[in-house]
């Protein structure tokens, strides 16, 4: 039984904008302070309860954003601490997880409170509630705009010393177009698969190719070799047969005798929520929501004030309060998932299963989990009739670029 795990054993799983979006956070809870103090202070020396009670709110505001840069520092200071065996990457999640919950409640207590005056209204100063609600709009616009500066940087790097950037959905990208330089001239060989079965095609600037000179041959790991016979196509040659899966292989080009290697690598990224900062995205939510009440205040208010209509406060109030519900949810189910160890991805687990059996070995043990943004750790046990190690099973999973800690378990049989 052979037995491995990836030959890097960094345990480091912060995304690559940690730290830009942990200062961006202190920065909104500087301003959401100042606003607090602000607000506190001038109620008092004025005499307006409506703003009191504002700051007071906003102080709310600021301690939600406070577990997020909290959790941000934690984890990048205890980042290396051999006590958390996959690393603190999670702190993020768990931090989101909590400030979803924190926002569940006010949701819960912004409806009771609409439900209160709309069975028993109570008197609204307009002239004086109208302005405090603009002015926290202005600030949770500007907290909006602070934060989503680096909430959009999904990329992150590893021990596998790879980079990338995210992208919305699993797929799988190939190396760019390989130029290859014959006797004949200049030619660039590629597969194509846009909105078509993957195919090589192969073209050469200001000659016409013959079909019948050009035979490509590709040599994948294990030995596994296929013949393509080219077919001549308007402008450039195109193989017969499609391309098979997965597209890592050296292709041999051989022009009339001549022969030419061409390397060809793909790699798999997970699902965009798998590089989901959670942390920054719990924090935006709560800036968002509270901007959302914000803005239908602002409607209520001028609605009940210009038509009479004093009902429209609690009726906004309700509409908040479920708004904030559905983001509180949403945020509540989807860290509470990674704290889970939930597959965070089913369609790169299927891919990542027909990879290792697809030479007739078999995956008798698999499990895949997020370490971190952008990071997913894998378990894998796998029974086979050849000697092969670990070594071979971890090279076929180097093309899920998202796998930052991946053990193998080779059973032989």
């Amino acid at each position: 039984m052979a037995h491995s795990e990836t030959d890097a054993h960094s345990h480091v799983f912060l995304g690559e904008g940690h730290e830009r979006n942990e200062r961006r956070t202190w920065m909104v809870i500087a301003l959401c302070t100042v606003m607090m103090v602000a607000e506190i202070v001038g109620g008092l020396l004025f005499g307006s309860i409506a703003l009191v009670a504002d700051g007071l709110h906003m102080s709310t505001h600021a301690s939600a954003l406070l577990l997020a840069a909290l959790a941000y520092s934690y984890a990048r200071r205890y980042a290396d601490d051999t006590r958390f065996s996959f690393g603190t990457g999670k702190l993020g999640d768990l931090a989101g997880f909590t400030s979803a919950v924190i926002l569940a409640m006010i949701s819960l207590l912004i409806g009771y409170e609409a439900l209160i005056r709309l069975i028993w209204p109570v008197p609204i100063h307009y002239a004086d509630a109208i302005p405090i609600a603009v002015l926290g709009l202005i600030v949770n616009i500007a907290s909006v705009l602070l934060l989503s500066g680096g909430s959009h940087d999904h990329g992150h790097s590893h021990g596998h010393g790879h980079n990338h950037s995210g992208v919305g959905r699993e797929h799988h990208a190939h190396d760019q177009a390989h130029a290859v330089q014959t006797s004949a001239g200049a030619m660039t060989l590629e597969i194509f698969e846009d909105g078509v079965p993957p195919r090589f095609r192969l073209s050469c600037v200001g000659r016409e190719l013959a079909a019948r000179e050009i035979v490509i041959e590709t040599l994948r790991p294990g030995g596994v070799r296929q013949v393509f016979i080219m077919a001549s196509r308007p402008g450039y040659l195109e193989s017969l047969d499609e391309i098979p899966e997965p597209h890592a292989f050296t292709a041999c080009v051989d022009l009339a005798g001549e022969r030419h290697d061409v390397a060809f690598a793909e790699h798999e990224h997970a699902q965009s929520s798998a590089h989901r900062d959670n942390n920054m995205r719990s924090a935006i939510v709560h800036v968002l929501a509270d901007a959302a009440v914000s803005l239908l205040v602002i409607a209520g208010l001028s609605l009940g004030w210009l038509l009479g209509w004093t009902w429209m406060d609690p009726i906004v109030g309700l509409v908040g309060a479920a708004v904030i519900a559905a983001w509180a949810y949403t945020l509540i189910r989807d860290t509470g998932a990674i704290l889970l160890d939930m597959t965070p991805d089913r369609a790169m687990a299927e891919r990542m299963r027909a990879v290792i059996e697809a030479d007739g070995d078999r995956l008798t043990d698999f499990h895949l989990w997020r370490l971190g943004p952008g990071h997913l750790g894998a378990i894998l046990s796998v029974a086979t009739h050849r000697q092969r190690g670990a070594d071979y099973y971890q090279s076929l999973l180097k093309r899920f670029r998202s796998l930052s800690h991946v053990t193998v378990q080779v059973q032989h049989q």
